[in-house]
């Protein structure tokens, strides 16, 4: 059973913390959790809030909002495949005449991949998006009702700002030498190559709650903290452009935001190994994690209409126009 005003508090939570959050950008303190929760993206058809509701009788009615919470590069994914499905049936009787012509309502409220996960073990959402393996403690708390919905691959792209003088005197990074750059142990660039200037090492990660910081420190920092000094964004596209708006910066970016920015941005070799489809799929690109939704409830018949349209075509293409890899099997 749905918990419809767990998922309409968390809704109204979710608007309350985007006023922090609007003027923030990125922030330079590592040592504290920060809730990068967004504004959410309604794709309601008519422009209007709706929930299930009880009827008289005790028995759910027609749930009309389908509400996902979690990880930020998951995010425009599923807002986008969203708003497809919205413009393309309007009301849910276009999907299925069974259903009532009810206004579709899909909503999607970024914050992370941890945000994710507790959204949707706690029911205040019907789908948690994650953007890396979920831990076997954390499915061990689901109930028998758990599934999880892989869509795509992804990558954590070692990328400098493409003006960087480093691009034209080096395409490839250690494993050893980035967790040094990110741990704080290597802070200028010219201690990276002789020839390259005097200018410190800007840092920059995705704030603790992303999937993408968890990831990160299990493949490349392993004991080893990343630097106090190391900027934290709220999301991948933040973190993405705050490397292209540094002339000397370093980050994490994903493969979808790379492919999106390859004007601005330059992708290191990991190792020998540069993150393209071939590498990530074939498992030889080191960084790399699934992307994919969860729920921790029965899946109604309207939500698997839309889980049937994420897996089909206009899925698909969304995701590759996000820059990412799909690896759905589309129906």
């Amino acid at each position: 059973m749905k918990v419809t005003m767990k998922k309409l508090t968390a809704l109204l939570f979710s608007l309350m913390l985007v006023m922090s959050f609007v003027l923030s950008g990125c922030s330079a303190d590592s040592g504290k959790k920060e809730d990068s929760t967004e504004a959410p993206q309604s794709t309601d058809a008519a422009g209007n809030e709706e929930d299930g509701k009880k009827a008289e009788d005790g028995k759910d009615e027609f749930q009309s909002q389908i509400l996902f919470c979690g990880s930020s590069s998951l995010a425009p994914i599923m807002a986008s495949i969203g708003s497809s499905f919205t413009d393309e049936y309007v009301t849910w009787d276009k999907v299925d005449p069974s259903f009532p012509a009810e206004n579709i309502s899909v909503y999607v409220a970024p914050g992370g991949s941890g945000v994710g996960v507790n959204s949707a073990l706690e029911g205040s959402c019907d789908f948690g998006m994650v953007a890396r393996t979920v831990k076997d403690e954390e499915k061990a708390k689901m109930s028998k009702d758990y599934k999880e919905y892989v869509m795509a691959a992804d990558a954590l792209t070692v990328s400098v700002n493409k003006e960087n003088p480093v691009c034209k005197v080096i395409d490839d990074m250690s494993t050893d030498m980035i967790r040094r750059i990110f741990a704080g142990e290597v802070t200028n660039w010219k201690d990276v190559d002789a020839s390259l200037p005097d200018q410190e090492i800007a840092v920059y990660i995705r704030d603790l709650s992303g999937g993408a910081y968890e990831v990160f420190q299990k493949s490349v920092m392993g004991e080893s903290e990343i630097t106090a000094s190391a900027t934290q964004c709220p999301s991948m596209g933040a973190l993405g452009e705050a490397i292209a708006g540094n002339k000397w910066g370093i980050g994490y970016a994903s493969y979808g935001v790379y492919n999106q920015n390859k004007d601005k941005l330059q992708a290191m070799k990991v190792d020998g190994t540069e993150p393209s489809e071939e590498t990530i799929i074939g498992g030889k690109y080191s960084i790399q994690r699934p992307l994919l939704f969860i729920t921790n409830s029965e899946v109604s018949p309207a939500e698997q209409a839309f889980i049937d349209y994420v897996y089909s075509k206009a899925g698909a293409d969304a995701v590759a126009a996000n820059g990412y890899i799909s690896t759905m099997d589309i129906k």
